[in-house]
């Protein structure tokens, strides 16, 4: 594969990184190590370091040959999901309970990879912000940055990030134009009725009915008022009642998530489950109350921006290598705050294969080290490409 002859030189170098990060994994806004790490060898190429930056973010600011005004920023996360490995790796987490089972140690180093190639070889004009974020599983890291004034003291026109993705085969790259990733919002519902004794139900509210009743008619949101051609999800995920096997409790506690990829589906869904969940507790007799938490808006990537990616992939990986007719990916990215500030896309580097072969979020997967050159290639070529 055409990678950068002088990144695949570090290979071997770059994996010795990735094993470092992966022994010691750091949670949203507890990567200090890392953060440590990563400026340490951002000076040591010389480039300018701002540390700080929602609590343990990075950016790294490196010029080109000259100014023609124009800048990019390359993003990467860097922590840690809060679970447990079972990978028996040489370099398995050392921090129990933290675990990188997501690549963003991979994501991390390739980063650097790039970094440390641009700031040999400076191939190109304007200005390269390297962002490494803290606090993407969750803590909302992004957005953080970003209210911070990430783009205000780092002007960039541009802003790339990417992800490795064990659906796609090793040499592949993936990118979606238009939304690539949805909006993860997070509901509570309290279900209040009146309890009593389990043989005696007429004497009583069952919150318990009421909240089956809900948690089914909330799936004709996705079933009855979403555009079939669109996409929702509604997902319970926990439903919590009850003490004894006699006794008919009075209140029902219901969370869960709601996936979509459009503002209009997301307020609709939202709505809906307000109207129902209220209407269906009345109807029965007692109360509820839903409390709808917006969480990471979708991650879309305007056409025109995603054809530059893809042109830039095809430089890395050649021809026939990228796929553009990916399925849009229900999880979510706060990588997304940035992209609503400034175009760019996120691109989905393959990693099939390798020893430990899975999905991500699993007790069980690795980060594939065969995967450093290419992504460290991809964010390199986007400096290059874009800052001619």
């Amino acid at each position: 594969m055409p990678v950068i002859n002088s990144i695949a030189a570090l290979h071997d170098e770059m994996a010795e990184w990735r094993h470092d990060i992966h022994a010691h994994p750091e949670i949203a806004f507890e990567e200090v190590r890392t953060a440590g790490i990563v400026a340490d060898k951002l000076r040591s190429w010389g480039i300018e370091v701002h540390t700080g930056i929602a609590k343990t973010g990075v950016v790294g600011v490196l010029k080109g040959r000259s100014d023609n005004g124009r800048a990019i920023g390359l993003r990467a996360d860097m922590d840690a999901l809060p679970m447990t490995e079972q990978t028996g790796l040489p370099y398995q987490s050392t921090n129990p309970g933290r675990f990188h089972g997501c690549g963003h140690d991979g994501h991390t180093t390739m980063l650097l990879g790039a970094a440390r190639y641009l700031a040999e070889t400076r191939n190109f004009e304007g200005t390269v912000h390297f962002i490494f974020q803290p606090g993407e599983e969750g803590g909302g890291g992004g957005k953080i940055m970003v209210e911070e004034g990430l783009f205000d003291r780092f002007a960039c026109d541009e802003v790339y990030a990417l992800h490795n993705w064990p659906q796609l085969p090793v040499g592949t790259i993936g990118i979606k134009s238009g939304p690539a990733m949805a909006a993860t919002d997070t509901f509570t519902a309290v279900i209040r009725g009146h309890g009593g004794h389990a043989a005696m139900p007429h004497m009583t509210v069952d919150p318990v009915v009421i909240g089956a009743q809900i948690v089914t008619a909330w799936q004709s949101l996705v079933s009855r008022t979403t555009d079939p051609v669109k996409s929702a999800v509604v997902s319970v995920t926990q439903f919590h009642a009850g003490s004894a096997f006699n006794v008919i409790p009075g209140q029902v506690d219901l969370c869960g998530t709601v996936r979509t990829f459009e503002s209009a589906v997301r307020d609709r869904v939202r709505d809906g489950m307000i109207r129902i969940a209220e209407g269906i507790a009345t109807g029965f007799g007692g109360r509820a109350e839903v409390d709808y938490i917006e969480g990471y808006p979708a991650t879309v990537n305007p056409p025109e921006y995603a054809d530059v990616a893809a042109a830039v992939a095809q430089s890395v990986v050649g021809v026939g290598k990228v796929e553009r007719d990916l399925e849009p990916v229900m999880g979510g990215e706060d990588f997304s705050y940035m992209l609503n500030e400034r175009p760019g896309a996120y691109v989905f580097v393959g990693q099939a294969g390798g020893p430990n072969a899975c999905s991500v979020h699993n007790p069980h997967y690795d980060f594939n080290d065969e995967i450093l050159p290419i992504g460290a290639s991809l964010l390199a070529s986007f400096a290059e490409h874009r800052l001619r």
